[in-house]
């Protein structure tokens, strides 16, 4: 049996990409101390409210659902398209930011989804959307 007569080289550790990371968390943690300073040193005083239970988000959009039928409904209330049309004008008036989305049936006459474009329109709501499903492409053929 051969004995070893030369002893083999001890694996070294490169710790450039370990200075290299800390370094560069040194620097993160300094710039972003820097900037809460300069937030905690602005004198601004911030207004105070009662309670936040009393205020009220206003959604930023209204979701009116086509059903095949014919059914309207608008944020989970039935309504007739008359109806609609005038939740609508009071709603604009209110917002006059205010969009809407129209989900309609894929089994429902476009009638009914055209007609509640047209109620929109008449309410002053320029901005509206569809909402659709994207669905399996069918082999060899595209969507578009």
């Amino acid at each position: 049996m051969p004995l070893k007569t030369h002893q083999d080289e001890l694996p070294s550790i490169n710790l450039t990409p370990m200075i290299d990371i800390v370094f560069n968390l040194i620097i993160f943690f300094m710039v972003s101390t820097r900037f809460t300073e300069i937030e905690r040193q602005v004198d601004l005083a911030v207004p105070e409210v009662p309670s936040a239970s009393n205020l009220a988000e206003v959604p930023k959009s209204r979701t009116i659902n086509v059903h095949r039928d014919g059914r309207l409904m608008l944020d989970g209330d039935t309504l007739t398209l008359g109806q609609l049309s005038q939740r609508l004008r009071e709603a604009y008036r209110e917002r006059p930011d205010l969009d809407v989305v129209v989900r309609g049936d894929a089994e429902a006459p476009f009638q009914h989804v055209a007609a509640v474009f047209a109620a929109c329109r008449q309410a002053g709501i320029a901005e509206m959307g569809i909402s659709v499903r994207l669905g399996a492409k069918e082999s060899g053929t595209q969507e578009r």
